[in-house]
């Protein structure tokens, strides 16, 4: 049994007068004659040995065989017209569209912004800034990057940059801080902590990490996002708990201290790439990004 493919032109010139319902529309839209797609939709039926149209009245309709083609090359070609539209926007002048949090983007990102768009000139970076559950396959995007723990999906390229630890921050002007910055992490049992609704499980991990009983912790003010939450904490309103990259910058600069210091999870911050978007500059910019994290 042969298991070739017919003749492309003819299998496009087949698909255009199905899906127009029209041999003529069909040549307009090829820019060729009426008679050029006659001839190679009958080179095609001749190849597969089966009608693909049938007279109706004046006009054509397709053949019980001809709808299955019609099916089968109208969704190889519409994935070939979508394939070969994004492979044309990568280009130069193209923008790089990275979806990232907002917390990461305000607080990690933007600090460095210069510096990437120095140390990569023709990236040409344009950011997409969500919080919550950022599905990295939204249309519009060419990667996104976001912490999420592993198994990765098999539609997507990842790229690990660095593993996630997360730790309680509070600032020097927080009443008791004179107090907890010299206490043991038991000492937080006894505070209202605050939290964010996008991180639930941050404080019972690290209570567990530090051989707490998660049931002890008591929350106070809880917060929508984890950039609202640092704000809370850098305000002196109370103890926070955040990941590492997020409060490097403020941890150097004497804003926020970090007496118990960090604890390891499961998840990674990692730049996901749709493999069907799959585009060299993504890695460029997974590397620049390993390199700042390091």
């Amino acid at each position: 049994m042969r298991e070739s493919l017919p003749p492309l032109n003819a299998l496009r010139a087949f698909e255009a007068a199905a899906r127009l319902q029209s041999v003529s529309q069909a040549a307009a839209e090829l820019s060729v004659t009426h008679g050029a797609v006659s001839r190679q939709i009958r080179l095609l039926e001749d190849d597969l040995g089966v009608a693909l149209f049938s007279k109706d009245g004046r006009g054509v309709k397709l053949t019980d065989e001809g709808l299955r083609l019609r099916d089968a090359a109208g969704d190889a070609f519409e994935r070939l017209r979508s394939t070969c539209s994004e492979l044309r926007q990568q280009t130069a002048d193209a923008p790089f569209v990275l979806g990232c949090p907002g917390s990461l983007l305000a607080r990690w990102f933007i600090p460095r912004l210069d510096r990437l768009n120095r140390d990569l000139p023709g990236l040409q970076l344009q950011l997409s800034a969500s919080e919550g559950d950022l599905d990295p396959r939204r249309p519009g995007l060419d990667a996104t990057l976001l912490y999420a723990e592993p198994p990765w999906p098999a539609d997507m390229q990842v790229f690990e940059l660095a593993g996630e630890r997360i730790g309680p921050v509070l600032s020097p002007h927080h009443p008791q801080c004179a107090a907890l910055r010299d206490a043991p992490a038991s000492a937080l049992l006894g505070e209202a902590l605050l939290y964010t609704a996008s991180r639930p499980q941050a404080w019972p991990a690290w209570a567990k990490a530090n051989g707490l009983q998660p049931e002890a912790l008591r929350m106070g003010q809880g917060f929508d996002h984890l950039y609202f939450l640092l704000e809370a904490a850098l305000a002196g309103l109370g103890v926070a708990i955040a990941p590492h990259q997020l409060v490097a910058d403020d941890l150097r600069q004497g804003r926020l201290l970090a007496p118990w210091g960090f604890v390891e999870t499961r998840a990674m911050l990692a730049l996901w790439v749709p493999l069907r978007r799959k585009d060299q500059r993504a890695e460029r910019l997974a590397g620049w990004l390993r390199q700042q994290l390091d």
